[in-house]
């Protein structure tokens, strides 16, 4: 008896709705029911951070793609023909999709952001070299393999039971209650894994649950809809673009005394997640380098395009690009190699972060310099500059690329998780968790935690779905801190169960200490004694004495703390740090190029699964490539997406990845608030992406070493062949 749902979407960026006609596609046999923002019985909003994201248009439309109307019919067909039925008159109004042109007429998404620590204008008094620029970074396409999706069902007593592809299920709970006028208790909501995420279903999955939600709500049937890709890439939003303004100032040794940037978010028509994304692109903005003096403005942009949302990095890589740019530019103007002032300014062991918080296990310097080594570096330089000296129409260059990253959400109350644990009565666990499985791995890791614990093998452990009835009030699987966050609320759950476990045998076997029963390789046995048991025994024994066999875990993030108003405080529980070697070889006479290598040190703490760690690595770096690389995303000035397909959006495939791709791992302890001291791997790896923007523009100036390209990424096989023989760049192109 299911039902589908398709959107019929708004096909200007701006304008006011006159009329709409529904009645061709109403009378289309098999169509159930046309919903508008009539229909909606409780709040017509979506809105996280700011309610000001209507899940149906009322009397304007924002940007191309919105939806105005549901249509809810027999087939997905059915509905695609009845969208096509409906009738829809607009006055359009001004289209704005640049966001310093936004900015100029004061269209802000929320208030701007200003941080600095010391003082940049006598800083830049003392300084020897002193440079200003603009750099700008492209958007980013998520290209998740699971398209957005949701399926509804009635539970029969006006509850309705969600299945999501989300990586907030809590978000979704919340945002379908309030647009239904029902409480969070009436609404379910279960994920089992979905395929992909990278942020693209932190915010942006609730909207087509809530659709689907009103319908089965208004019908009393099941309802589902699953985007088309074409539908996803036009309606959905993507990773924000950002232009950028800086002056940077070194002395006479080339340490950065001063840095200053401004810069300038496009959020597109809603505040979705840009609040928070713009606040991390001004903590990361210096990367992995210590600099007194910085004094940064960063601004939200209201455009006419999709509401941008979280992507791998979340706000980060935009800032790093253009600290990196800013060095880059440096090192031009003074004559000297780049990675001469990137090392120079290394973040050392107690070092201030623009945020006010300290360095603690410093591992910037650790990781360049084991890079510099291991790899080889200097060696690789020489045998650059050989063979450019020999190949007049090929040239290679070389970038490093340090990364500092924090970990934690910057909204302090979001770092919290919680977990239930059942030992059943034969012995064998189940588990459940807020975190949300997209691929990363973080299923893995909670078998491996509770199977830690209590002494097991995985495959006595049953991962259950994500469900808000068993675990309740989650953060989303975001901002690297999954399987920190639900991993500590596991282990605190476990160890409950172990600790009444551990009383129970003390006292079957008279031991005074319970701490010296300990749970391994499937038994329990007294630490230095002859005492042992069977895991399935010793539960059984516990089942008979009535002794609690489940426990529900929780973990809040200690020490974390930020004053919003200064943005001062401590906001990461730590720092993930590492250093990538990319080098590239350029074709002069077309434009074409390649990834030789990337070598990198990464700072893993200690690992709890490599091999999967190891995958983020290369997936989270080749993602970062695409994005400076490849990735173009072309809006025209009416707001039309001209890049919406996959035949003309390209992602990195099997041709344009490295060559060789290797990795070291830091040897390192790791944090205490990592969990067992395995530092989280999810976005940290996408930033050593960035280095190849600056190894293709090194290559460039081997052949030209007059070309006046701008800081404009992606730099596509385009734009190199118009740096390398000088045609001027704009930014923008």
């Amino acid at each position: 008896g299911t039902l589908f749902a398709k959107v019929y979407a708004a096909k200007v960026a701006h304008g006011i709705i006159n009329n709409i006609d529904i009645t061709k596609a109403e009378n289309l046999p098999g169509v159930i029911r046309i919903i508008g923002h009539k229909d909606i019985p409780g709040q017509n909003q979506v809105g996280g951070i700011i309610a000001d994201e209507p899940l149906l248009a009322e009397k304007e439309v924002d940007f191309i793609g919105m939806p105005i109307m549901i249509v809810v019919a027999e087939s997905d067909v059915i509905a695609h023909h009845a969208c096509q039925l409906i009738e829809v008159d607009i006055t359009p109004k001004k289209v704005i999709v640049d966001p310093v042109e936004a900015y100029e007429v004061g269209h802000l998404l929320s208030d701007p952001i200003h941080c600095k620590k010391g003082d940049t204008t006598a800083a830049f008094t003392n300084c020897k070299y002193i440079l200003e620029g603009e750099a700008e970074s492209g958007g980013q396409e998520h290209v998740y393999l699971e398209t957005q999706g949701a399926y509804a069902i009635p539970n029969g007593d006006r509850s309705i039971k969600i299945f999501s592809s989300t990586q907030g299920p809590t978000a979704v709970q919340r945002t379908v209650a309030k647009v239904l006028g029902c409480t969070m208790n009436q609404i379910e909501v279960d994920v089992n894994r979905i395929g992909g995420g990278f942020g693209g279903k932190e915010d942006q999955a609730s909207p087509w649950a809530a659709m689907v939600a009103l319908a089965t709500h208004l019908l009393d049937r099941p309802v589902k809809y699953i985007l088309e890709r074409g539908e996803d890439l036009q309606m959905t939003g993507k990773r924000h673009p950002y232009k950028s303004r800086y002056k940077i100032g070194l002395d006479a040794e080339y340490n950065i005394l001063a840095f200053e940037a401004q810069y300038f978010q496009n959020g597109g028509a809603a505040a979705d997640l840009s609040p928070a994304v713009l606040q991390r692109t001004v903590f990361h903005s210096t990367n992995s380098y210590f600099v007194p003096n910085v004094n940064v403005s960063a601004y939200s942009c209201r455009t006419n395009l999709p509401p941008n949302t979280a992507f791998r990095g979340f706000g980060g890589p935009q800032g790093m690009f253009v600290m990196e740019a800013a060095i880059h530019h440096a090192a031009r103007s003074i004559g000297v190699p780049t990675h001469v002032i990137q090392e120079k300014n290394l973040l050392t062991e107690g070092a201030a972060f623009l945020y006010g918080q300290k360095t603690e296990d410093c591992e910037a310097q650790n990781c360049w310099q084991q890079a510099r080594l291991n790899y080889e570096v200097d060696k690789q330089l020489v045998s650059i500059e050989k063979y450019n000296e020999v190949h007049p129409n090929h040239k290679k260059g070389l970038a490093l690329m340090p990364v500092c990253f924090g970990i934690s959400f910057t909204n302090t109350m979001m770092n919290n998780a919680r977990a239930l644990v059942h030992v059943y009565s034969d012995g064998s666990v189940g588990i459940s968790t807020g975190a949300i499985e997209m691929g990363q791995g973080v299923s893995s890791k909670m078998i491996q935690v509770a199977a830690g614990a209590f002494g097991l093998s995985n495959v006595d452990i049953k991962l259950e779905t994500t469900n808000t009835t068993r675990v309740a009030n989650t953060s989303p699987s975001a901002a690297s801190a999954t399987a920190d966050l639900n991993g500590k609320a596991l282990l605190d759950a476990c160890e409950q169960i172990l600790s009444r476990l551990k009383i129970m045998l003390a006292k079957t076997w008279n031991i005074n200490d319970a701490d010296t029963v300990i749970f391994h390789n499937g038994q329990a046995t007294e630490l230095g004694g002859t005492k042992k048991m069977d895991w399935k025994e010793a539960i059984e024994l516990a089942f008979q004495q009535r002794i609690n066999l489940s426990a529900k875990g929780h973990y809040a993030t200690p020490r974390i703390h930020i004053d919003r108003t200064t943005l001062q405080g401590h906001p990461f529980a730590y720092h993930v740090y590492g250093t990538a070697i990319l080098t590239c070889t350029v074709d002069c006479i077309r434009g074409n190029y390649e990834f030789d290598a990337v070598e990198i040190v990464h700072d893993f703490g200690t690992s709890l699964n490599p091999a999967v760690d190891l995958g983020q690595i290369e997936g989270g770096l080749v993602q970062g490539i695409g994005w400076m690389t490849l990735e173009e995303l072309i809006y025209n000035k009416k707001g039309e997406l001209k890049s919406g397909n996959l035949a003309n959006y390209k992602i990195p495939d099997i041709y344009s990845v490295p060559k060789t791709v290797q990795v070291q791992y830091l040897e390192t302890i790791g944090s205490d608030l990592a969990i067992l001291k395995s530092k989280a791997v999810g976005e940290p790896p996408l930033m050593y992406g960035i280095g190849a923007y600056f190894a293709l523009y090194n290559a460039i100036m081997s052949f030209n070493p007059e070309t006046k390209m701008a800081y404009s990424a992606p730099m596509t096989a385009e734009k190199v062949l118009m740096g390398l023989y000088g045609v001027s760049v704009p930014l923008s192109v």
